[in-house]
């Protein structure tokens, strides 16, 4: 292919592709958690991050972490601490980091409010090798916290009480939940940029639960439509001249509307072939029902 002799473009996939498996792979647990829209917080307050990186010439990528990192925080304390004006003090911070960010970015030598186009819409040009080392290295954490303690964050997601009651750390997993997904909107603010990064964690999930029957089938299926859709995106914004971040969200709020017709049919076919295999003299109540849903525990 043309692309791939481009090392812009090679640098864009591989980006694209750790973008669309890191995204899903936490937006599941802000989903069980019905947190969804906690990607979009993160990614006002990023802004700040890569302001101050613009205004102290360091890389923006690694001070978006850094202060993504603490605003996952800080709102995480927020949600225990602040409960009767803890939807206040969300907005705040939100709106003051994006005002943040807008601020010290004109601050910065040489800095105007076109520097954060690309951090805010996503840039295939603009993705540098250190870009790529950075979104590698934050990749890699994502992985393994989402991979190597699912069992745990499954259970803290779906019931803190239970999860409490059974000895698990609550506080301290919630707060590696919101560390993770604020690294993974600094992994994907270069390719999808912070103010659509959190449909990519959320609309390839919901797509997927529409099919699955279990967690484990979930992660799967949302993963794979993230790095279909991020490929897919990336490659259509090379070759008709369109922003990337644009594409793949609209691509993957394609792949949801194309999965929820599928659903229907299949799900009308499994229950015949449920009511078919359920011996004739057992009473309705008892019948298993059609889809437990992506909750399902077994499927861990």
């Amino acid at each position: 292919m043309e692309l791939l002799t481009y090392p812009f473009m090679q640098r864009a996939l591989l980006a694209a592709v750790l973008v669309g498996v890191t995204a899903p792979a936490v937006g599941i647990y802000l989903v069980q958690r019905r947190q969804a829209l906690m990607g979009d917080g993160i990614g006002h307050v990023a802004m700040t991050g890569v302001g101050l990186g613009f205004l102290l010439s360091w890389s923006p990528v690694w001070m978006a972490t850094l202060v993504s990192v603490l605003g996952a925080v800080l709102m995480e304390l927020i949600r225990w601490y602040g409960r009767t004006r803890g939807d206040i003090a969300l907005a705040m911070l939100f709106y003051g980091g994006m005002a943040g960010g807008v601020m010290l970015i004109n601050l910065a030598p040489g800095g105007s409010n076109a520097n954060l186009t690309s951090y805010l819409f996503g840039s295939l040009s603009t993705v540098s090798e250190s870009d790529v080392t950075a979104i590698c290295v934050l990749a890699a954490f994502v992985v393994l916290v989402t991979l190597g303690l699912r069992r745990q964050l499954f259970a803290v997601s779906q019931d803190e009480e239970f999860a409490r009651v059974t000895g698990l750390p609550v506080r301290a997993l919630n707060l590696l939940t919101a560390v993770t997904a604020a690294v993974t909107v600094t992994v994907a603010m270069r390719v999808v940029g912070l103010l659509l990064v959190s449909a990519l964690m959320v609309v390839p999930v919901a797509a997927a639960q529409q099919l699955s029957r279990s967690f484990a089938a979930t992660f799967a299926i949302a993963v794979a439509i993230g790095v279909s859709v991020t490929i897919g995106g990336t490659v259509t914004s090379y070759y008709q001249d369109v922003p990337p971040g644009a594409t793949i969200v609209l691509l993957t709020i394609g792949a949801f509307g194309l999965l929820t017709a599928l659903a229907a049919p299949l799900a009308r076919r499994r229950a015949r072939a449920l009511a078919a295999a359920q011996p004739a003299g057992d009473p309705a109540e008892c019948a298993i029902p059609a889809s437990r849903g992506a909750g399902d525990e077994a499927g861990v």
